[in-house]
């Protein structure tokens, strides 16, 4: 524990034993911890509150978003230019979200990727 930590640590052991913490709003009942993310590590939790309300997004988050919006947009499409610029769109997208997972190291994992390479390297030869 850092010595910010401790001094804290000891100036609400200090109001405690004062009584200046007894009568507070809310005293006896639950906190509501609508935002805490069980999946978030404990020291990381205050850092991801203030991104989010600053209205902070994370990367994989918003590539998630947008290809979604890029599907929605693909199932509506009539002109075949525009259903081709929008596979290719979210052909990249996806490949880009392949790569974020935690111990991705290529796409080579990906079927259709690692087709499509091997086509585009039969054809440099």
């Amino acid at each position: 524990m850092g010595i910010i930590e401790q001094l804290a640590e000891r100036k609400i052991r200090e109001a405690m034993e004062r009584g200046e913490l007894d009568h507070l709003p809310g005293a006896g009942r639950p906190l509501q911890l609508e935002d805490e993310n069980p999946f978030v590590p404990p020291e990381l939790r205050m850092a991801y509150k203030v991104l989010k309300n600053a209205g902070f997004v994370p990367p994989e988050v918003a590539l998630r978003k947008e290809i979604h919006s890029i599907e929605q947009l693909l199932a509506i499409a009539e002109e075949r230019d525009e259903q081709a610029r929008l596979s290719k769109r979210l052909e990249m997208l996806k490949l880009r979200l392949s790569f974020m997972r935690p111990g991705a190291a290529s796409g080579l994992d990906d079927p259709a990727y690692r087709e499509k390479l091997g086509k585009r390297l039969d054809r440099t030869r």
